[in-house]
């Protein structure tokens, strides 16, 4: 497994990262276990969660059984990078009590003491951040974390699904503030099939030192060589991927994706993970394995080397959106 730097911090991460989000919705504990411990032994180091998975009247669910694991001992916490995350209503289905879901200081002393508990850990390494709150000023926001990094509770602190500008916002009210190291990584879709985070998260995160930890790296599996596996009778495609392959120009373009791939000997989902290691500013893309076969494959894709030819027809099936303002000002 190779390893990088996460943004600007001195924290080694793999460069795939181990996501959570089916262990206990799709996944059940016992085998939750067995995927984090093939994990380790493959070299991820990097797991991510949140404090909202297991959804519904199981919220907390997926925590509860990452800290079951690390209660196993024999040095799994201490060779995890673990991230969560904050910002979900954790009660009930239906609107949040007052000050139990988002990031005012309250919510997030309130969300930090409860995922540790779940986590039966200390500390946190990655706490990130998992919308943006229209409602809390970052001065509020940067006060909390302090006090949280100041009690060893947290390490560094993270966004998800942030645009470029409030990227930005968060990072100069950091510095303003002094002290806070800021926002060190952001976690958004980006893939293939979905490049708009190449305009303006991307570029931003670059400029302000933070790792992108792409989110949906196969669309939903939409790149996870779909038509062939509809073909073959495999798997029904539901969700994301269904969606999109309701449109026959996308369709075709699936099978131009998949048939480019049939040529080059190499299969499709690993491609889109081996894609992804090649973007700027990428530190790994998350990976949700629910078999070993899964966990193996995305392991393979890590060590993938794509050639020009290859990467020249990717981006002629899928282009970019280009540079940024070009891309929408000219």
């Amino acid at each position: 497994m190779k390893y990088t730097q996460l943004g600007r911090t001195g924290l080694k991460v793999s460069r795939l990262v181990l996501g959570t989000m089916n262990f206990g919705p799709q996944t059940d504990e016992a085998d939750s276990h067995a995927i984090m411990d093939a994990a380790l032994d493959a070299g991820i180091n990097f797991f991510d969660t949140a404090n909202v998975y297991g959804w519904g009247e199981n919220k907390g669910r997926t925590e509860s059984i990452i800290g079951n694991w690390f209660a196993q001992g024999e040095g799994r916490r201490d060779k995890v990078v673990l991230a969560t995350k904050v910002y979900g209503n954790m009660g009930a289905d239906g609107p949040a009590w007052p000050n139990h879901d988002k990031l005012s200081a309250l919510n997030i002393r309130r969300a930090v003491d409860a995922s540790l508990k779940r986590l039966q850990t200390d500390y946190i390494d990655v706490y990130q951040f998992h919308h943006i709150d229209r409602d809390t000023p970052f001065e509020e926001i940067w006060q909390a974390i302090d006090v949280l990094v100041q009690q060893g509770k947290i390490l560094y602190v993270g966004s998800s699904n942030f645009p470029g500008y409030k990227i930005a916002q968060a990072n100069e009210i950091a510095a303003r503030r002094g002290g806070t190291i800021g926002l060190v990584s952001e976690q958004c879709l980006y893939n293939l099939a979905e490049r708009r985070a190449e305009m303006e998260v991307i570029p931003a995160a670059q400029d302000y030192g933070l790792g992108v930890i792409p989110w949906s790296p196969l669309h939903g599996g939409l790149l996870g060589g779909v038509l062939r596996k509809e073909a073959q009778g495999g798997r029904r495609t539901s969700g994301r991927a269904a969606d999109a392959l309701a449109d026959p120009a996308t369709r075709a373009q699936i099978q131009s994706y998949e048939d480019l791939l049939d040529k080059h000997g190499i299969e499709p989902g690993e491609a889109a993970l081996a894609w992804l290691l090649t973007r700027p500013g990428v530190t790994g893309p998350i990976v949700g394995p629910r078999t070993d076969e899964q966990l193996a494959s995305a392991v393979r894709a890590a060590e993938l080397e794509l050639s020009e030819e290859l990467l020249t027809g990717l981006d002629e099936i899928f282009p970019g959106p280009g540079p940024s303002p070009e891309a929408f000002a000219w």
